[in-house]
């Protein structure tokens, strides 16, 4: 959040914050495609290990920014949330790789709900509490915050157990990857859940017009932006602690499908009103709707990849669930430059709802898909140098 917000401060510009996320999107692929390959290689604690010290130091150097005369440069903002946003590429395919493992394909949904119910925790909690930090002591000290969070991620990794790749790793490199984007060739259910995901998060996803509604529709500072983040997450939560019924649907894209419908409703919803209240409920139906979504694509994805591939496919998950947001951001940024928040909004939402149609139209395996399609397809493993522990 306090990217972003500092972004805005410096700049009064939605355009400025939009580019913000733009500059991330580059540095998130490649890192997601080298995480993916390097947690199919090799010991995947260590992994995480690595992709929890690099951004403590990121975020030290964000607090010092904030810290300086004037709230500091935006330079420093877009060069070290890029490059947190590529370490970011590294340690979340690793920690999806992990997970089946973990809890074994039986219990994949119920371990996906779980997930979500952890991200929209800290998705309520995060925002909610960098309005009130920000609000009563300044920018730097919320990125301090991050700082003890991560620092706090390290000791829990250490207390973790190894985590060796399947069948003693696969050879890191481009070859590795391109094997794993070639899993994607026909498989055009596991194809709907990436291109229904860019739907919902390019065209229904207003984040980047928090800070401008905030102030000129809603009449708030910091600690509005923080409720409107929160809202989402507060909704997320609640969705995913009362999704216990998610095991029992057998059809998940169509149920993906009837979700991010109501993303996007929910999020035209949200714009067309000048009532926060209203506007803070219209957000939690659309964080609701999208724990949903993520529960069911996860699902497809785990449940048809094979083992050995699961780092890499995650790692193109990855890449469309944090690459989607920042295009996102630059759509309705651009957008809200041109024709004003409120209408950025409102037909982001409602192309959405369009987008939900198209893919329904044309991949009809993507709303057929059942879990007795997801048998696991045998592949030709890239040969291994050695074990894949390091």
């Amino acid at each position: 959040m306090a990217a972003p917000l500092q972004v805005y401060t410096l700049t009064n510009s939605s355009a400025m914050v939009g580019l913000l996320g733009l500059a991330q999107l580059p540095f998130l692929i490649v890192g997601s495609m080298l995480g993916g390959t390097l947690a199919d290689a090799y010991e995947r604690r260590r992994l995480l290990l690595i992709a929890n010290v690099f951004p403590l130091v990121f975020a030290a150097g964000l607090a010092w920014n904030a810290s300086r005369p004037g709230q500091g440069s935006v330079w420093p903002v877009f060069v070290l949330t890029a490059l947190q946003a590529g370490i970011s590429g590294i340690d979340s395919p690793t920690r999806s790789a992990v997970t089946p493992e973990l809890v074994g394909d039986d219990m994949i949904t119920a371990a996906s709900a779980l997930n979500q119910i952890l991200f929209h925790v800290g998705g309520v909690s995060g925002p909610a509490l960098a309005g009130l930090v920000i609000v009563q002591w300044g920018l730097a000290p919320a990125y301090w915050l991050e700082v003890v969070a991560f620092g706090l991620a390290l000791l829990l990794l250490l207390r973790m157990r190894r985590l060796p790749p399947p069948d003693g790793g696969t050879r890191a490199g481009v070859a590795s990857i391109l094997e794993g984007l070639r899993f994607l060739k026909g498989r055009r259910a596991l194809q709907g859940t990436f291109l229904i995901d860019i739907n919902a998060m390019v065209f229904g996803m207003p984040r980047a017009l928090f800070p401008e509604l905030a102030a000129t529709v809603f009449g708030g500072g910091a600690a509005t932006v923080g409720l409107l983040h929160s809202s989402v997450a507060v909704g997320g939560l609640l969705g995913a602690i009362t999704s216990g019924w998610t095991g029992r649907v057998r059809h998940a894209g169509r149920a993906v499908l009837w979700a991010v419908a109501g993303w996007g409703l929910a999020t035209a919803a949200f714009a067309a009103t000048s009532y926060l209240p209203l506007a803070l409920v219209c957000l939690a139906v659309a964080g609701g709707s999208d724990v949903v979504s993520a529960v069911f694509r996860n699902t497809i994805l785990q449940l048809t990849v094979p083992k050995a591939l699961r780092g890499r496919l995650n790692a193109v998950h990855i890449s469309v669930v944090a690459g989607g947001p920042r295009l996102g951001d630059l759509e309705s940024g651009l957008v809200a430059s041109v024709a004003g928040p409120q209408v950025s909004a409102i037909s982001g939402g409602l192309i959405c709802v369009a987008g939900v149609a198209v893919v329904a139209r044309f991949l009809p395996e993507f709303a057929r898909w059942t879990p007795a399609d997801a048998a696991e397809p045998a592949i030709a493993p890239t040969p291994s140098d050695g074990p894949g522990d390091g």
